[in-house]
């Protein structure tokens, strides 16, 4: 089965507001975008503290959209129930931050929710194709994690591209997940390379004319691309 050729705008969170982000999560949602991406970092795996689940749980009511945990933490498994009782409708961990991914997609799965998998610049598309039967999501990092507002790495267009013929085969439908530089300058060699799903932070809170017009210039832009 194909994965699916709509082009979602996903929201990091990180350039928002912290006293405020309720009222952040609601104005994204007005604003037209797919889900939110909460970036989930503990000062281990990535140089950086951000979120835990207590934070995503008290905005959880502020709209309807999904929420998407993007687990930036090292052996994420003892904390993968909390981020689903925080509201998280999907866990995306990293390839290289468990010991045994198969296993932990499988917790996942198992509590109902979709798994994805996220794999940093320098880890290659193999690490996930024995584990592909458990990926509802295929994250690929164009930065490497820890910091907002980083410039694209457009050397990772083989490995987005590979990403979606992986997802294409799988006998499930499985996304593709870009995260990382994503603005009106790189999303198009992104759309282009097979990704459908495009987060993005910065260029979105800090456009011009506003979180609106931003979301519909990233998907006007990625559409008109593939």
């Amino acid at each position: 089965m194909a994965a699916i050729d709509d082009i979602s705008i996903i929201p990091s969170v990180l350039p928002a507001d912290f006293a405020n982000l309720g009222g952040a999560i609601r104005d994204l949602e007005q604003a037209g975008v797919d889900r939110i991406q909460w970036d989930v970092m503990d000062g281990v795996f990535v140089p950086n503290l951000t979120f835990g689940p207590d934070v995503i749980k008290a905005t959880r009511s502020y709209c309807d959209i999904p929420f998407e945990a993007h687990l930036m933490i090292e052996a994420p498994d003892q904390y993968l129930s909390d981020y689903v009782s925080a509201g998280c409708n999907q866990l995306i961990i990293h390839a290289e931050s468990t010991k045994h991914l198969h296993r932990s997609l499988g917790r996942v799965k198992s509590l109902g929710v979709k798994a994805g998998v996220a794999l940093n610049p320098a880890t290659p598309i193999e690490m996930i194709e024995n584990v592909i039967d458990l990926v509802d999501m295929i994250l690929v990092m164009t930065v490497n994690p820890g910091f907002g507002g980083q410039a694209y790495i457009s050397t990772m267009a083989k490995k987005i591209t590979s990403a979606r013929e992986l997802a294409q085969a799988a006998d499930h439908l499985v996304e593709v997940e870009v995260d990382g530089g994503i603005s009106s300058s790189t999303v198009v060699h992104a759309a282009r390379a097979g990704a459908r799903a495009l987060v993005a932070g910065s260029s979105l809170f800090r456009h011009p004319e506003g979180l609106k017009s931003a979301v519909s210039e990233l998907r006007a832009l990625a559409l008109a691309s593939i």
